[in-house]
């Protein structure tokens, strides 16, 4: 099939166009290698993609030649946008009005005019629920978001259903909960761990360290999208994608130490605003319709992820 992946060169962007290649479908990618975090990492997650096949164009969702882009594609998987709860106080807001929700509204309005979409998968997140209303939460509790990028995230989550049901654009939206894995962006707690762990400095935790969350490796995300975009979920669809996992940040830190060999330092700084005590997701929804379920448990996931920064931050301990 035509596959577009938007943000592919990111961190999870790029391994759905990785898949997509390697499954023999023809990848159109959009990234606009933003500076968010430094837009080597990105340049370098998408080079051998692109070597592979993936035809990239390095652009804004709201400059694209949308109509063009689109013409004969199948399946599009909107992995772009704006992340970060800390960053979207304040004056950065406006980024995440226009790369979050402009940006996914201007796409909706081109999908409503395709005569060849099946479907829109877009990457939604557990940042929706904000403190939630019970544990594990599913997709009909109450969302309640308590950051600035949670609203982003749901706004432009609700665009989806609203295009669903008015235009009847085959879209799913897919709650990430915490994604980890190889290749994790920078400013996220694992890899800053697993490059603390391996360099020997001190981690930087924000928060007492017991906020507990729903970890979800980055494979069983991709898992997810392709069964969204190549599955029969019913337009308008929202499902969790979470890693059935519970486990509190200091747990997370012993666990480094162990596969460290050593304590790991940690310097604590104040909670984050907006940051939530607790996700948990519960996934029975997205396995009755699409038959996902993580397959991939937390220290076989870690693991993974603090043996690529070993690879990738080793030479500079």
């Amino acid at each position: 099939m035509k596959v577009l992946v938007t943000g592919a060169a990111g961190f999870i962007g790029s391994r759905i166009a990785k898949r997509a290649l390697a499954e023999g479908h023809e990848v159109l990618g959009i990234d606009a290698l933003t500076d968010y975090y430094d837009p080597q990492i990105k340049r370098a997650n998408v080079a051998p993609l692109v070597e592979s096949g993936l035809d990239l164009h390095q652009i804004d969702i709201l400059d694209a030649d949308l109509d063009s882009l689109l013409d004969g594609v199948e399946v599009v998987f909107h992995q772009a946008g704006q992340p970060g709860v800390r960053s979207s106080w304040g004056s950065e807001f406006g980024i995440y009005l226009s790369a979050n929700i402009a940006a996914t509204q201007r796409l909706l309005e081109t999908a409503a005019r395709s005569d060849s979409l099946r479907s829109l998968v877009y990457a939604s997140s557990s940042s929706v629920y904000g403190d939630a209303e019970a544990y594990p939460t599913k997709e009909t509790d109450r969302p309640q978001p308590v950051s600035p990028y949670g609203v982003s995230k749901l706004a432009a989550e609700h665009l989806c259903t609203l295009y669903a049901r008015n235009f009847g654009v085959p879209t799913v939206s897919l709650r990430y909960f915490t994604v980890y894995g190889p290749g994790q962006r920078p400013d996220m707690a694992f890899t800053r761990f697993c490059r603390s762990a391996v360099t020997g400095t001190p981690i930087t935790l924000f928060g007492d360290g017991t906020q507990v969350r729903d970890f979800t490796f980055v494979d069983d995300i991709v898992d997810a999208n392709f069964k969204a975009g190549f599955g029969s979920a019913p337009a308008g669809s929202v499902f969790n994608v979470a890693g059935g996992s519970n486990v509190s940040v200091n747990e997370v830190i012993d666990t480094l130490s162990e596969m460290a060999g050593h304590p790991l330092e940690v310097s604590r700084s104040e909670a984050v605003k907006g940051d939530v005590r607790r996700t948990s997701g519960s996934t029975d929804s997205i396995h009755d319709v699409l038959g996902w379920e993580p397959t991939v448990v937390l220290r076989d996931g870690l693991r993974e992820q603090f043996e690529w920064a070993e690879r990738t931050f080793g030479s500079t301990s």
